[in-house]
């Protein structure tokens, strides 16, 4: 008895530390991209995808992140299916519990960095993080406008814009493509470190296989496959 009791304990842990999982996900345009993907996001975990251009990286990402709805499978966050829940909930969940980091960096050009980082804290109650910024190195531009900015500044103050909110889960695509390797070093630790001091999570899309080898797991999309690398 005990055992049993023991071992259904154990499966309830398991069970309660994921973060987000796929089922039988497939997604097409004109021709097939990707077909019955199974991926498991945990606590403190992270996961890169690699794989060629074209091979469905950043739509697996964005449907992974809600923000596309695949042609077959579910995604499962919060134990609801993300695209069968209302559409405000959904809103929600991408406000207060999804940090999406995009290749275009999406800044308020019109405004100066701290206003665009005052946004995002205005949107989630949280307070800046003044550390975040130096760890980042742009701490010294925070009062600049966003157009006198270099690409690479920008970036990592998208970056910092999405951390600020204290997102469950980061979704990256191609976070450190504009930077310099010791820059994108610094980058992959910030995101690292947050997600280990935050019980978060991330999954992470890239070309650079050097960084997406220092995450916990990695996945190559390949053949319409997911196939596990590390």
């Amino acid at each position: 008895m005990s055992e049993t009791i023991k071992k259904e304990s154990l499966i309830t842990t398991d069970e309660n530390n994921y973060l987000l999982e796929s089922k039988n996900l497939s997604h097409e345009f004109d021709y097939k991209l990707f077909q019955n993907i199974n991926l498991t996001l945990e606590k403190k975990q992270s996961i890169a995808i690699i794989g060629m251009s074209g091979s469905g990286k950043s739509t697996l990402l964005n449907v992974l992140s809600s923000l596309l709805a695949p042609k077959t499978g579910e995604v499962i966050f919060n134990k609801k299916e993300l695209y069968t829940i209302k559409k405000k909930e959904l809103l929600n969940v991408r406000r207060e519990d999804f940090g999406i980091i995009f290749q275009a960096h999406y800044l308020f050009r019109g405004f100066s960095a701290k206003n665009n980082l005052e946004i995002a804290t205005l949107l989630s109650g949280e307070s800046l993080d003044e550390s975040l910024l130096e760890k980042l190195g742009i701490d010294f531009v925070i009062n600049q406008a966003v157009g006198e900015l270099s690409g690479g500044q920008q970036q990592r103050l998208s970056i910092a814009r999405v951390l600020t909110k204290k997102p469950k889960i980061i979704f990256a695509d191609e976070p450190t493509g504009n930077l310099d390797k010791e820059t994108a070093q610094t980058v992959m630790d910030t995101l690292k470190s947050y997600i280990q001091n935050n019980n978060a999570g991330m999954i992470l899309v890239t070309h650079e296989n050097e960084l997406a080898m220092q995450c916990d797991k990695v996945y190559k999309l390949e053949n319409l496959e997911l196939k596990e690398l590390k």
